[in-house]
Formats: structure tokens, sequence, C-alpha cells
């Protein structure tokens, strides 16, 4: 069985895509509830289920206590895509980070010194601070206190007809 499971926030937003073992397991443990099943079934010595093809999470897990994730993709979440020099959105690809006050003169690699930029951007100032290049950012880099959950890419065209329902129009 290659089934996969559609996992639902509690406002019923696609937020990730399961393992059916994972989905039956928090099925089991009671974090999550089933919005729609497949016709197969699984079996234990003690219960017949059918398949889950796509659960609901009863609530939420507490927030992360320690604050988001500093993380390369973050970063350009927190930037919106946008370059922070020249203020242009490129895709992921073309996005690298800047550190505002360079490495080489005593930068750290954290959120209030990492700026997103295009890779033009980024070549052109160089190892240089924003004063000798002449380069300033758009926003001054700070620390989230969050980010938008991001939800799986989902093709509607691959998707089982299960998931239909509960993919964004």
């Amino acid at each position: 069985m290659t089934h996969r499971t559609l996992l639902l926030s509690p406002w019923y937003v696609p937020i990730q895509i399961l393992r059916w073992e994972d989905a039956v397991k928090m099925r089991y443990e009671g974090t999550a509830e089933v919005v729609a099943e497949y016709q197969e079934q699984i079996s234990s010595p003690s219960v017949t289920w059918r398949m889950p093809a796509v659960i609901r999470l009863r609530r939420l897990p507490s927030r992360n206590k320690r604050g988001v994730k500093f993380s390369r993709v973050n970063v350009y979440q927190r930037d919106g895509h946008r370059c922070q020099y020249c203020g242009n959105r490129f895709p992921l690809a073309q996005l690298s980070y800047d550190h505002v006050v360079p490495r080489a003169a005593g930068g750290k690699t954290n959120w209030s010194n990492i700026v997103t930029a295009c890779r033009d951007c980024n070549t052109r100032k160089g190892s240089r601070t924003c004063d000798e290049s002449g380069m300033f950012p758009l926003n001054l880099p700070r620390v989230p206190k969050f980010l938008p959950v991001r939800g799986p890419r989902i093709d509607p065209a691959t998707a089982p007809l299960e998931w239909h329902a509960f993919l964004p129009i």
C-alpha cells in the first residue's frame, strides 16, 4: 500500500502529507480525527478500520517557546522572497542570503544580521559593509515572532479524489 494521508489543521487547512501509518497512529492516540477514508481496510487483531485519506488535528500543538527556527528558507519567507537591496521578488533558486555586517568584519549568521538578496546584489555588495558598498537593506533584519504555516504544494490533477474537497481552489 502506498497511500498517503492529507493532514489538516483544526480549521481544515492542508498542512502536511503523512504516511498512512502515521495517520493511523494519530487517530489511535486521539490527536486527530478521520475526515475522509479510502476504500481499503486495515486490520489488527482487535480492530478493522478503513485507511485514512484525510485527517484533521483536534488542536494545534503548543507554540515553540524558543521562537522561529533560523534557516535559509525561513529568512526568505520572512523577507517575502524579495531581495532586500533591489526590492525585486525572485524564485527560491535565484535567492541567497547576505550578511549585513560581513563575516570578515565579525558579523554573525543569525536573524539580526541576515537578509534575503538576489545573486546579483549579493555579488555586487560582496564582503563589504553597507557603508562601503552604498547598499542598504530595505528592511532591517529582525527576529520574527512567527511565520505563516506553509502548506504542501498539491497538484489536484495527481491528488487522490478523497482530497479534492479539502484542497484550496
